[in-house]
């Protein structure tokens, strides 16, 4: 799923601001259904709920993605392959 995320252009920090944004929207959603739906506060604690509960879910794929751009490596399975040529290449010929 990162590696999807990281090969379309999306960097942690879209992420991390998407996490900020929906914390935003929350907010904003709870305040307008609270003020122009009849429902009642039920309602809009339900809708503010229901927003605020994206902001982990960025957060953490902003994490995942941090750690991905730190590695500078999109398959781990990449990286166990050139530690094994690196071997290959250290070990003495007999």
């Amino acid at each position: 799923m990162i590696s999807m995320l990281r090969k379309a252009g999306i960097s942690s920090s879209m992420l991390y601001t998407a996490g900020f944004v929906s914390i935003g929207l929350s907010v904003a959603s709870w305040v307008m259904s609270r003020n122009l739906e009849t429902r009642g506060i039920a309602r809009a604690d339900r809708w503010g709920i229901f927003v605020g509960q994206w902001a982990p879910t960025f957060f953490a794929l902003g994490n995942g993605m941090r750690m991905e751009e730190e590695m500078g490596e999109t398959m781990p399975s990449e990286r166990v392959e050139r530690m094994k040529s690196r071997a290959r290449e250290r070990m003495p010929v007999s």
